[in-house]
């Protein structure tokens, strides 16, 4: 299958990406950079020029694939309602590019804040409308189900970790270590799900191979991470103390991350492993911490 790939380079996509050539499928990125398109051509990946603003590159490579999956989303935590606007305009111009074809459309979503305070399943809805996460596109791209498009949702637990991780937990590394101290919010009972960056690209190739059109799978190797026992953790390792942080203070000491950092967002995986036959391998979060990757 040729696959286009957004965000091929990114965090996800680099693993996504060896996992489909491994699997037998031609690759194809979408590169904004020289340097995005260095890093995909060493790999073995063909590039396409282009970014999610440029919808005339998305069109063509859609429409020159035999499916999609698309990862690539603007984490502009100070814009998020642009950020949602650029995501519907990018599904729509994907999805309308395949339509009529029944070729597969995989695209990224999460779980995070879908349902506070209790588990994320598959079942449960993540909203719609351009007001809802990631401006409304996954439901926006599930309604392509009747256009003749194959679309699945990916939904990434909170934390994708790995060696290499630059993402949430790393920053929190990162305020640890400037602030002195690893905090968590309140008790630090609220939980972030998890899945190793390896497990989530495996999900991703069974999905784009066998997902049915309108399936959502929950990209989740751990249903629910302590924050408590993350911040702790982290201060072990980095020689500090573990404090409580209080929820009025929560932005100030965490800055951007701190409002996601004080969220109870449990999910859950088991109707994509049933689904799928999926089976998460690769270590667990706590694994990942205790190796040491995000304190050199």
């Amino acid at each position: 299958m040729r696959v286009f790939v957004t965000g091929a380079s990114g965090w996800i996509g680099s693993a996504v990406v060896p996992e489909l050539i491994t699997a037998g499928h031609e690759v194809v990125g979408l590169a904004r950079t020289v340097e995005a398109a260095t890093a995909l051509t060493a790999a073995g990946v063909g590039v396409r020029r282009g970014s999610l603003d440029d919808l005339e590159s998305l069109h063509a490579g859609a429409e020159d694939s035999d499916g999609v999956i698309h990862l690539a989303f603007k984490h502009d935590f100070t814009d998020m309602a642009g950020a949602g606007r650029t995501e519907r305009a990018a599904v729509e111009t994907i999805g309308n590019a395949l339509e009529g074809s029944d070729r597969p459309f995989l695209f990224a979503s999460g779980v995070t804040g879908i349902a506070p305070g209790r588990i994320a399943t598959e079942r449960v809805a993540a909203g719609s409308g351009p007001d809802a996460p990631r401006g409304g596109g996954e439901q926006l791209a599930l309604d392509y189900a009747d256009r003749g498009v194959r679309p699945v949702s990916v939904r990434f637990a909170t934390t994708v970790h790995g060696e290499g991780d630059h993402g949430f937990v790393a920053v929190l590394a990162g305020i640890a270590r400037e602030k002195g101290v690893s905090g968590y919010v309140g008790d630090g009972a609220n939980r972030w799900p998890a899945v190793h960056r390896r497990d989530a690209a495996h999900l991703v190739r069974l999905a784009l191979e066998n997902a049915p059109a309108g399936a959502i799978v929950n990209a989740i190797g751990e249903e629910g991470v302590r924050a408590r026992d993350i911040a702790e953790v982290i201060g072990r390792h980095l020689n500090i103390p573990t404090v409580s942080v209080a929820p009025e203070d929560a932005a100030a000491h965490f800055g951007w991350v701190g409002p996601i950092f004080s969220l109870d967002s449990p999910g859950s995986s088991e109707l994509t492993q049933e689904l799928l036959g999926w089976v998460p391998t690769h270590p667990t979060l706590m694994e990942d911490l205790e190796a040491g990757y995000y304190f050199e």
